[in-house]
């Protein structure tokens, strides 16, 4: 979307003051409530609605205290949709929902949290996505740019609005942020485009909201569909990515685990180093404290884009071989028994376990399973079979794990507690236990955060 359209969603995020503005889906990550709260301030009629009861957003209720505005609880009216001047809706919330699409046809301009930061946002912008190693990439991007440029902030799809840093922001402000294919398709309607733009890779992942890969990938891409001549595309360099259409002008970076002649980062035998004019050595592969081959191409891809900023390299460096990870991701947890335990609760896809099963390279008890998304678990049970000695699985998506797996022994179990109980028993001295559940989580818990912070407690019960 493009033109007076997506201008006319720019100009409705902006000007607030009196405004009819719905903001559809509380949630629980605080991305409703700072959406709410900022609306209020800058003047605007504000209705909040959600599905859930009252009973179930207490919590997220509480962050509203205070603030003038109605709530509709339980229930959405098509109505409170078609008359807004603005819809602000939760990028979790399906697209193909009744009330989304009664805004399309009734032309109501709808936007998400991040959308109303971006309208807004002065300064220079670096954007992550891809279908992995987001969170990672962006955070080490965030520390470097830190380093270089006092006046950075960080956020998107990390769980912490950035609306409330938008009045400190000016136009010497870099803001990094993550963004999810959800966000990239609103985002997409008001034709926004990022400075910098870093695409780690792509796979299946949220058909159960998507329509379709298709619907997903094209998501994705929206990221690159609207820079313009100046602008920075990383992008890499193995794989369907690069290949990705970029506009006329956008300068083409790369990064990945094989070097080649394109400008950019890559592992070039036990280094990490930058191809241009002249190729440097950043620092060794033993340097690096993440573990993985996904965690270097992630180092990779931060580098690449960092110095597309401008960046020097020695901060880039010093980043790199000081960072500690990103919780939940591949997180070693501590040692019992000799038995290291990992968790790797952001695994809500296969692809992502295959990674967390790669990076370690000891005999490993897989604790998997949980709520479906639709994906294709064959691959998954390969890479089980050759390198996973003892598995259990939990929730909604246990049977479907259990089906694609041949060799190690397999048992199902009621709950994350029981999983952990079993997986202790069958560890033994120099083994990994790893939680990767190549599912959503939301059969059991609210988000893979609550997952991981469990697992981490029956960790610390253990000790």
């Amino acid at each position: 979307m493009t033109g007076p359209a997506a201008k006319r969603i720019r100009d409705a995020a902006l000007s607030l003051r009196g405004k009819r503005v719905v903001v559809a889906g509380l949630g629980f990550f605080g991305g409703g409530a700072a959406a709410a709260r900022y609306l209020v301030e800058q003047g605007a009629d504000v209705l909040v609605t959600d599905l859930r009861s009252e009973q179930d957003l207490v919590d997220s209720l509480r962050s509203l205290e205070g603030l003038e505005l109605s709530l509709q609880l339980g229930s959405h009216d098509t109505t409170d949709f078609v008359e807004a001047d603005l819809v602000v809706a939760n990028p979790a919330i399906p697209f193909r929902s009744e009330y989304l699409q009664a805004c399309v046809s009734a032309d109501v301009p709808l936007t998400t949290e991040v959308g109303l930061f971006l309208a807004a946002f002065p300064g220079r912008s670096i954007a992550v996505t891809g279908t992995s190693g987001k969170t990672t990439t962006t955070t080490l991007i965030g520390e470097m740019m830190s380093n270089a440029v006092p006046d950075t902030i960080v956020g998107g799809n990390m769980g912490v609005s950035m609306l409330p840093q938008l009045a400190s922001s000016n136009e010497h402000t870099t803001a990094v942020l993550e963004l999810s294919s959800f966000q990239l398709r609103y985002l997409d309607m008001m034709a926004w485009r990022p400075d910098i733009a870093v695409v780690t890779n792509i796979a299946p992942n949220h058909l159960d909201v998507h329509d379709g890969l298709d619907d997903y990938v094209t998501c994705k891409q929206a990221l690159l569909r609207h820079q313009t001549s100046g602008d920075i595309a990383v992008l890499n360099t193995e794989g369907d990515v690069w290949h990705w259409e970029t506009g006329p002008g956008v300068e083409r970076r790369g990064f990945g685990l094989s070097p080649t002649d394109r400008p950019g980062v890559y592992v070039e035998g036990e280094r990490i180093v930058r191809r241009e004019s002249i190729d440097r050595e950043i620092c060794g592969l033993s340097d690096l404290t993440i573990p993985g081959r996904h965690n270097q191409a992630n180092a990779c891809a931060a580098a690449s884009a960092s110095r597309a900023a401008g960046v020097r390299l020695d901060i880039i460096a010093e980043v790199l071989v000081t960072f500690q990870g990103v919780a939940h991701r591949l997180e070693r947890c501590g040692v019992v028994n000799g038995v290291a335990f990992y968790n790797d609760s952001i695994a809500t896809s296969p692809e992502r376990t295959m990674v967390a099963i790669d990076a370690l390279d000891q005999p490993i008890v897989l604790i998997a399973g949980g709520s479906g998304k639709g994906l294709d678990y064959s691959d998954l049970g390969k890479a089980i079979d050759r390198a996973v000695k003892h598995v259990i699985l939990i929730g909604e998506t246990a049977g479907e794990i259990e089906r694609s797996v041949s060799g190690p022994v397999v048992e199902c179990a009621s709950s994350l507690e029981q999983a952990v109980r079993r997986a202790v028993d069958a560890a033994e001295d120099g083994d990994a236990v790893l939680l990767s559940p190549a599912s959503a989580s939301y059969d059991m818990f609210t988000n893979f955060e609550e997952r991981g912070l469990r697992f981490k407690d029956l960790l610390a019960a253990l000790q």
